[in-house]
Formats: structure tokens, C-alpha cells, sequence
């Protein structure tokens, strides 16, 4: 990470805080409707442009 610069990882944590599950509360209170979340992904089938 030395080399990135101040920009590029705020992003890069950015995309890292979007990659989570949906919330169990949220899948118990929408009866299973929202079940994942819709930016998910995967670190090596997904690139990102940063």
C-alpha cells in the first residue's frame, strides 16, 4: 500500500466497507425479500476502477 496514493485508499476502503452482507435484521424484517446485497463482489472475479 506504500505506493498508493492518500485518494486511492480512501476509495479502496470505501469499496471495502460496500463488500458486506446484508444485515440479518434487515433479511428477518423484509421476510427473506432482500437477502443480499446488490454491490457485492468478488475480489477476483470483479475489478474495480479506483
Amino acid at each position: 500500500m506504500g505506493k498508493k496514493t492518500v485518494g486511492v485508499k480512501k476509495r479502496l476502503s470505501k469499496f471495502h466497507k460496500q463488500n458486506r452482507r446484508c444485515p440479518v435484521w434487515v433479511t428477518m424484517k423484509t421476510n427473506r425479500k432482500v437477502y443480499g446485497s446488490p454491490k457485492r463482489r468478488n475480489w477476483r472475479s470483479g475489478n474495480l476502477k479506483v
